[in-house]
């Protein structure tokens, strides 16, 4: 038994056209065949095309009102049809058009008219301290630029390209099938023009007729203090040439930042190691430590715990848009305990273990280090 077709389509019975074509232009995008890969879509897709083929005509939908399926069946057997465009077919390519390739009269303009080039992506390393504090890098790119002869028309000076006859300057050639199921737009590039829409007898000879050649040049680029892994930066105009008079594309760089030995980062901070000695820690000190810009003074105070964390404020990173502001370089303070040590010190170190109450025993000057640095 056939399915109800205001069943197919969701719709009521009382439905008027603007609700039948809007639920027709929903379950069309749902179950179209290239689209939708599921078993089954393909057969729910004609159903749908059949239900609103029937609906959306006022006089089959009395017939099918009246009479159900036995009024509207005449005419099922009818074989394959071609019609011109219209009706049903624009329905149709204005929900494809993104997947068949259709194209309405302001996409046909489109395509005659210029044509905006094409984006370009570049990836360019930075070492760390490129990547802080910016500065002027060199890149060299290739990109398509407009013909100079020609200005871009691929046509001899002095000729210009005439319009296909073929496609009458759309770039494309169109069919429309009316079957049991529906129409179906079939769309496919011109093959007079190749989907230009223009024709050039008299090619240029600089380009080939293609309007634009393959040049390869240096670009001198500034990069901001801050940047990171996965900066992009955008430079205007710097990609491929337009066609037809049409803009030139934008070049996208693309920045990644090579590891430094002694510096990591974390967002706007900068964070690195020290190792200082048992004696030091203890006693605190003044060390020399390396960071972005150069040496600076640290001040270790007495009685430094192993992994403390001493911040440097404003030696960190740049924030990105506003160079002033800056992040800290966090230092963590690692403590050397020796292995071994020569009789004077531990002679010494004894002597100190002694006024202090701390038993040396079998673990000597590992179990007093420990008692320092970790005391009961």
């Amino acid at each position: 038994m056939a399915r109800d077709y205001y069943e197919i389509l969701g719709v009521s019975r009382d439905a008027d056209k603007e609700e039948i074509k809007h639920a027709y232009r929903r379950l069309a995008r749902k179950y179209h065949p290239d689209v939708n890969k599921e078993p089954g879509a393909e057969e729910r897709f004609k159903e749908i095309n059949r239900a609103y083929e029937i609906l959306s005509e006022p006089e089959t939908r009395a017939r099918y009102d009246r009479f159900g399926e036995a009024g509207v069946s005449g005419g099922a057997g009818v074989g394959y049809q071609d019609v011109d465009m219209g009706g049903f077919a624009d329905i149709f390519e204005s929900i494809f058009s993104g997947f068949a390739g259709g194209m309405g009269a302001q996409a046909q303009r489109r395509r005659s008219g210029p044509v905006r080039g094409d984006d370009l992506r570049l990836d360019l390393k930075l070492d760390f301290r490129e990547a802080v504090f910016g500065g002027e890098k060199e890149i060299r790119i290739s990109h398509l630029e407009t013909c100079e002869v020609c200005s871009g028309s691929g046509a001899k000076p002095g000729t210009r390209p005439r319009t296909c006859s073929t496609c009458s300057g759309s770039g494309q050639v169109r069919r429309v099938t009316r079957t049991p199921f529906g129409s179906f737009t079939q769309v496919s590039t011109c093959p007079t023009c190749n989907g230009t829409g223009t024709v050039i007898e008299d090619k240029c000879d600089a380009c080939d007729g293609k309007g634009a050649n393959q040049v390869t040049k240096k670009l001198k680029i500034t990069i901001p203090a801050g940047v990171d892994n996965g900066t992009r930066l955008r430079i205007s105009q710097e990609g491929d040439a337009g066609q037809r008079g049409g803009p030139p594309g934008d070049l996208y760089v693309y920045l990644f930042v090579n590891e430094d030995q002694e510096f990591q980062r974390d967002g706007i901070n900068i964070i690195s190691e020290i190792k200082i000695s048992y004696l030091q820690a203890i006693l605190g000190s003044r060390i020399e430590v390396n960071t972005v810009d150069g040496p600076v003074e640290l001040t270790i105070p007495p009685g430094t715990q192993p992994n403390t964390v001493i911040k440097l404020e404003n030696h960190g990173v740049p924030r990105l848009g506003n160079p002033v502001s800056r992040g800290d370089h966090m230092i963590t303070v690692l403590i050397d305990i020796p292995t071994k040590i020569t009789p004077e010190e531990r002679e010494l170190l004894e002597k100190l273990a002694k006024i202090r109450g701390d038993r040396t025993g079998k673990g000597g000057i590992e179990g007093f280090l420990g008692n320092i640095f970790h005391p009961r």
